[in-house]
């Protein structure tokens, strides 16, 4: 986290980020291109099992405001607005996926040194109403997030989270689904001048009263080249080894392993991104 608290969604991101961001078992390929107005257009491809999916984006930033337009394979077109700062801490989002008209939605950011707080609402006549908000400091935060849909005058959302941080370590209980599953989590940085980190996640739920528990590490061999490894209670084992081989170009192959049914193939994922 920055200064304060930050967002809801940031409880627990580092654990979260080490145990599973950039883990993968499909094939993905994107190139991101630049126009001469400063445009960026990216082009994604992903195949999955027999299938392929593919979009392409493009992203305009003038002065404070940011403009993403995706457009995918199956011929929808997703557009996100993004004013940082009209005041200081406040950022707005606008979004919505044509054709869906039900898609629409406004989001309103506001980071402050001892608060983060985000609430979205629906741009239908019975939206529904999102609100996340996170109290404390850079070493304790408590925060909560609930969704309330007024059509049913239902709360189809309400979690909670705790978060206490040092400088090389970050704890975090969060309960999620109405009540019913708790999640504790820990990432710990063992040395800073070589990435290298450890993380747990150990998840319970009440109502099915069944434990899952994942370990994790990552460490950098040099400044553009990391790997990280996992491995959870049901004997699968993962790796990946990313490579920046150039500015902002990141090669990345990932490996998954049931352990406890050895002879069964081993999944491997690629995934390729290009930047100029």
């Amino acid at each position: 986290m920055g200064k304060g608290p930050g967002l809801y969604p940031d409880i627990g991101k580092k654990a979260r980020d080490l145990l599973y961001k950039d883990y993968q078992s499909d094939h993905k390929f994107s190139l991101t291109t630049y126009t001469a107005n400063g445009v960026a257009i990216t082009s994604s491809g992903a195949k999955k099992g027999e299938l392929f999916l593919a979009d392409v984006s493009t992203k305009l930033i003038n002065k404070n405001i940011t403009t993403d337009v995706k457009v995918d394979t199956n011929s929808k077109l997703f557009t996100t607005i993004t004013i940082d700062e009209p005041a200081p801490g406040l950022k707005t989002i606008f979004s919505f996926v044509a054709p869906d008209q039900r898609s629409g939605k406004v989001e309103l950011q506001y980071l402050h040194e001892y608060a983060g707080i985000s609430t979205s609402i629906g741009l239908t006549a019975s939206p529904l109403v999102n609100f996340s908000g996170v109290a404390g400091n850079n070493t304790v935060a408590l925060g909560t997030d609930v969704c309330f849909d007024t059509a049913s005058g239902n709360f189809t959302k309400y979690n909670a989270a705790l978060s206490f941080s040092t400088s090389d370590l970050i704890a975090s209980l969060i309960l999620n689904d109405k009540a019913d599953t708790l999640t504790a989590s820990y990432y710990h940085t063992v040395s800073p001048l070589t990435n290298t980190a450890v993380g747990a996640e150990l998840s319970h739920g009440f109502s099915s009263n069944e434990n899952s528990l994942t370990i994790g590490t990552q460490h950098s061999l040099d400044p553009l080249t990391t790997v990280k490894a996992r491995v959870n209670n049901a004997g699968i084992a993962s790796a990946l080894l990313q490579h920046e081989w150039r500015p902002k170009s990141v090669f990345t192959i990932s490996g998954e392993v049931d352990t406890r049914a050895i002879e069964k193939s081993a999944k491997v994922g690629l995934a390729l991104a290009l930047k100029p």
